[in-house]
This record gives structure tokens, C-alpha cells and sequence, in this order.
């Protein structure tokens, strides 16, 4: 495999200078580029270290590590036998001490990824910089300015502040930098910046951040922001014990809007919203009760939390006559419970908004959901209280219908209150009062 045009831009840059800093669109193989520095920087020099960190150990683990071991494995074998893999660090045999690559998850609350760090030869690597927090660049920002250092960051640039961002604005001086768009590399299918332009708008953050490897525009009117969604993935938090598990589902019928159930527990979505297109009202029962039946029994939801708005008020009936906890929510209601906010719509996108401003929260790697959260934006209407650009609003300036998101923002209309202990018995006694089993084999 021949490097990219942009690759191989990036390489002399690379070797030419101490810092380098690359924002990029999605898919174009920076974790690849990045795989080949750490291992040229061991390889060609006889002490070296290579602390390599990002925002969350999925990045880092499943992402950056997983391509070092991929080329790893390609290496000339009389090169091959020299490099240690290990889970979490790189060592050359002949000096593990002295000439080594390490994997450290950047945290906020320990900020020491960059500390401790002395050699000759040093290589500070940083993947997904932009979800990165300052404080563990400050941390190491001794380290990085001493001689014979390197430092290379990469990224989305999902965050319009912070060292990532600086490195392409007040302090461009000091980094060589450099801008890869999806069209620019041959790893992105032709098809995927038009469709991205079709579902989210090619003025809108998502197509900027994704498709141009720009930065967003101001993002002071959008309810929550991309770079909050971005950082969220995958994040290492503990989960808040005893949180009730909420399920939201947002029911659509034929044409281009879907029909999308979520799945949350307290501060963490459990999975990647499901959706489904062109389901009748009983079909959507049925996927309903036939999820809840799959389900685990910490996973079944304390409530089914429905928009009721015309065709959903069926789908919570049918579900009721099952016995299943469904609750229908009216979210064009205009009395919300806080007085911030104009309708129940509105309300529950801005305690979504909340739950993500928190930084406690973990989603899965879901790229639609992401892209739909931060799609819509916010006014403050005559009253003085805050209105949520609607669906309609949304397809007037021909983005997509954020089903999945709303499917999401669903989970919030029972709130954060705790779990009551429930015992396995009563589960399946309940299980058995609502005859699922009998009904979805009929």
C-alpha cells in the first residue's frame, strides 16, 4: 500500500518539524499515519519514547493501538522480531527502558498522560486532539518544548477553542499544520460528502467537521453542541448505580422519517438508537415487545416513553394492552415544567442538552445520532423563553428529520429519579401476566 498524497505531505512535515498538527475530515487514515510515526520514531532511533494519548481508550485502545498492531504485523520480519507488542505499550527488545511507545488515556481529573516523560528523543502523539482537555497538554507542555522533541496532533476539529484549535489560529507560528478534506483522500467513498450535504445541509457543523476537516461555525444557537456530542463517546465514566432504564421511542410510519427507539440508563445510552422505516403501527408494537422480551433484566425499562402526537397515541394503547409500561409524552404541550422553556419539545431537548454540558455521560460510537443531536438550534421567542427549531423548521432549510435524536430526547421526560429494587421473581411473574411470549409466537 502506497501512502495518500496527503500522507505523504504529512511525513515530510512530519520530519521536518517539532510541531505538527492535522485537522481532517472523517476516514481518510490518520490513525494510519499516525501508526507509521510512532513505529518509524522507535525504529530509527536507539532511545526513544513515544507517549501516545487520546480523549477516550476506545480511540486510544481500539483505534490507534489496533492500527499500530496491524502494522506492526507488516514490518520486515528481521525489523518485526525487534518490537514488542504489548496491550498497552510498544518496547524494542534490545532496550525496553530506553525505547518505547506507551498508551495513556487523557483524562481531565489526571492530567499526568504527558508527565514524567524524559529522553533524547521524545514523540508526543495525540489522537482525536480536539476532545482532548488543556490541562493535560499543560501538564506536559515542559516536556514538548525541550530539544530533540516531537509533537503531532490529530483530529476532527470538533471544537472551536481549546490547544487543537489554537494550534491553527493565535499560535499557527509556532505548528506546521495542515487541512485533509475527504476529497482528498481515496479511502472516502466519492458518495459520502453528498450524502452527508443531502441528510445534514452543506452549511451545517456536521458537513464542516466531517466532510471539510473544518472547524465549526459559531455554534452559540445550536442546542447542543458537536464537539459535546463528540466527546462523549465512549467516555470513561462510571455509571450512576441505581438510575432507572428509560426507553424513548419516536414513531413514524411510511416515507423519509423513521421510527427510532433509545435506550438510556441514568448517564449512559445503553446502545446505538434502533430505527426502523416504512413500519405499520403493529409492527412497531411488535419490535417493541419483542425488544423488551430480549432484553436483560437490568435493561427492561422502568417506562416506554412515547411521543403520543397522532400516530404514536395507537402504539402506546396497543402497548399498554400488553401490559408493557408505555407512557405517552405531548411534546407540543406548551405548559413545561420549567419556565426557561416554551414547550415540552423544547424541554426535553434542553435537559438533553444538560445531560451532555455535565461531561459524565458516555454514548456509543453511533455517527447518525451525533450528527442529528447537533443539528438543531435555539431562539428566544417574544415571551423571553427558549424555543427548539421543530421538524418542519429543520426540513424547511432541508436537513433531516432528527428522528433518532428525538427518539433520545424522549428518555428525559421522566427525569434522573432512582430505580426501586425489583427482584427476579417479579419480573417473571410480570413476564408472564403480559403473555409476550404466547403473543409474539402467535
Amino acid at each position: 500500500m502506497s501512502p495518500e498524497p496527503w500522507q505523504s505531505q504529512a511525513l515530510r512535515l512530519i520530519a521536518a518539524s517539532d510541531r505538527i498538527a492535522i485537522r481532517a475530515g472523517h476516514g481518510v487514515g490518520k490513525s494510519a499515519l499516525l501508526a507509521w510515526v510512532v513505529l518509524w520514531f522507535l525504529i530509527t532511533r536507539v532511545v526513544a519514547k513515544v507517549p501516545c494519548t487520546a480523549p477516550t481508550g476506545h480511540q486510544l485502545q481500539d483505534i490507534l493501538w489496533g492500527e499500530l498492531s496491524k502494522w506492526r504485523r507488516r514490518l520486515a520480519p528481521e525489523i518485526r522480531d525487534y518490537v514488542d507488542f504489548k496491550t498497552d505499550r510498544i518496547e524494542l527488545t534490545w532496550a525496553p527502558n530506553e525505547c518505547f511507545a506507551v498508551a495513556r488515556t487523557a483524562r481531565r481529573e489526571q492530567p499526568e498522560a504527558f508527565q514524567g516523560f524524559h529522553s533524547e528523543n521524545l514523540l508526543f502523539v495525540v489522537d482525536e486532539a480536539s476532545g482532548v482537555d488543556d490541562s493535560i497538554f499543560e501538564v506536559g507542555e515542559g516536556a514538548m518544548s525541550t530539544a530533540g522533541a516531537k509533537t503531532v496532533l490529530a483530529g476532527n476539529p470538533t471544537r472551536r477553542s481549546g490547544y487543537f484549535f489554537d494550534a491553527f489560529h493565535r499560535n499557527r507560528a509556532a505548528w506546521a499544520t495542515l487541512r485533509v478534506p475527504c476529497a482528498d483522500s481515496s479511502l472516502v467513498a466519492p458518495k459520502y460528502a453528498a450524502s452527508m450535504a443531502e441528510r445534514y445541509g452543506a452549511d451545517s457543523n456536521v458537513y464542516r467537521v466531517r466532510v471539510l476537516g473544518e472547524f465549526p461555525n459559531s455554534e452559540d444557537d445550536a442546542v447542543i453542541p458537536l464537539a459535546w456530542c463528540e466527546s462523549a463517546v465512549c467516555r470513561d465514566v462510571a455509571p450512576i448505580e441505581g438510575a432507572r432504564t428509560l426507553w424513548g421511542l419516536d414513531v413514524a410510519r411510511f416515507g423519509p422519517d423513521r421510527t427510532a427507539l433509545a435506550k438510556r440508563r441514568g448517564n449512559v445510552l445503553l446502545e446505538k438508537v434502533k430505527f426502523w422505516h416504512g413500519k405499520d403501527l403493529m409492527q412497531v408494537v411488535g419490535l417493541v415487545a419483542a425488544a423488551y422480551e430480549a432484553a436483560d433484566e437490568d435493561d427492561q425499562p422502568d417506562e416506554i416513553l412515547v411521543d403520543a402526537i397522532g400516530l404514536g397515541a395507537g402504539v402506546v394503547d396497543r402497548l399498554r394492552e400488553l401490559q408493557l409500561p408505555a407512557r405517552g409524552i405531548n411534546v407540543a404541550e406548551t405548559d413545561a415544567v420549567d419556565p426557561r422553556l416554551h414547550r415540552r419539545r423544547d424541554e426535553l431537548w434542553w435537559k438533553a442538552r444538560e445531560w451532555f454540558e455535565a461531561r459524565d455521560c458516555v454514548i456509543p460510537d453511533d455517527a447518525e445520532l451525533i450528527a442529528e443531536l447537533s443539528l438543531p438550534k435555539y431562539r428566544y421567542i417574544s415571551t423571553g423563553k427558549i424555543e427548539v427549531e421543530s421538524k418542519d423548521q429543520m426540513k424547511s432549510r432541508h436537513v433531516q428529520s432528527p428522528d433518532l435524536a428525538d427518539a433520545f430526547c424522549l428518555t428525559f421526560a421522566a427525569g434522573l429519579q432512582r430505580k426501586p429494587q425489583r427482584g427476579r421473581d417479579r419480573y417473571a411473574t410480570k413476564k408472564r401476566r403480559f403473555g409476550l411470549t404466547s403473543w409474539m409466537s402467535a
